[in-house]
């Protein structure tokens, strides 16, 4: 079904596997056109309640852009870049896909993720890599300035100066750094990384998938609003999980004090 990425359903995990491995995982427009099908898939597939999103191989997350394929595609008329359009066309859904999808997405950083392909890590909700692994901002090194949502992620999680030193010097931030700075959920041994990814994902596998979502949306919101929008915000989505199974599940199962089975609805 996918030419350039892996896309494994095992219960209610989803794994999905960037897999051009030869390139170092590069984003050519069919991989990112790719990414975002495969998004859109698990999130109107009831049975995935988890998304796992990881590259192939053992040296590279997504090393980012594919040149040789992007700039073919990014020539306008008159031979020139224009890369706003190849932006909107490309990454945006991507990046947007990821974000609007109201289940958790785990990133599995297993090597290098530059330039948009860090923007694709730091798109997901949890982010664990191995100590080997690092983030670089390499748009700098070609008179680029970073896109795909890395200039809307990084200040809001590493803070502003940290921001603007990874962007305008391009430097490679290693695992137990990015973990440090807040750049990451966790960075870990690479003999451990699955084993620290399985927990998560175990853990999500079997949460309340409804009240993710929907607390997914409302945190996203709440980066560019105000007290009282979020208030609402609370208040609706709140009115809608009072009434779902698993609030009714979790309920239950407090008051007899026993472990609730959550369905995801």
């Amino acid at each position: 079904m996918y030419e350039n990425l892996l896309y494994e359903v095992t219960d209610a995990v989803c794994r999905i596997t960037l897999n051009r491995p030869q390139v170092y995982n590069a984003l050519s427009p069919g991989l990112i056109q790719d990414i975002t099908t495969a998004i859109e898939a698990a999130g109107a597939d009831q049975q995935i309640r988890v998304v796992v999103l990881t590259g192939a191989g053992d040296k590279a997350f997504s090393s980012g852009a594919d040149l040789k394929e992007g700039i073919t595609t990014s020539l306008s008329a008159g031979g020139q870049l224009a890369l706003g359009d190849s932006l909107r066309a490309t990454y945006h859904p991507m990046i947007q896909a990821i974000r609007n999808l109201a289940k958790p997405v785990v990133g599995r950083i297993n090597g290098l993720a530059a330039g948009a392909g860090c923007s694709l890590a730091l798109a997901c909700d949890v982010v664990i890599c191995t100590d080997e692994a690092y983030f670089s901002q390499i748009f700098v090194n070609i008179g680029l300035m970073p896109d795909a949502g890395s200039t809307f992620f990084l200040p809001r999680l590493i803070g502003p100066q940290r921001a603007f030193d990874m962007c305008s010097t391009g430097r490679r931030v290693y695992g137990p750094e990015a973990a440090q700075i807040g750049l990451v959920s966790r960075s870990v041994a690479t003999a451990e990384l699955d084993t620290a990814v399985d927990a998560v994902v175990s853990y999500y596998a079997v949460a309340p998938t409804l009240a993710i979502g929907k607390m997914k949306k409302v945190l996203n919101q709440s980066l560019y609003s105000d007290l009282d929008h979020q208030l609402e915000q609370e208040a609706d989505s709140q009115d809608v999980l009072g009434r779902s199974t698993d609030a009714m599940e979790g309920i239950g199962a407090f008051l007899m004090k026993r472990k609730a089975n959550f369905s995801g609805k």
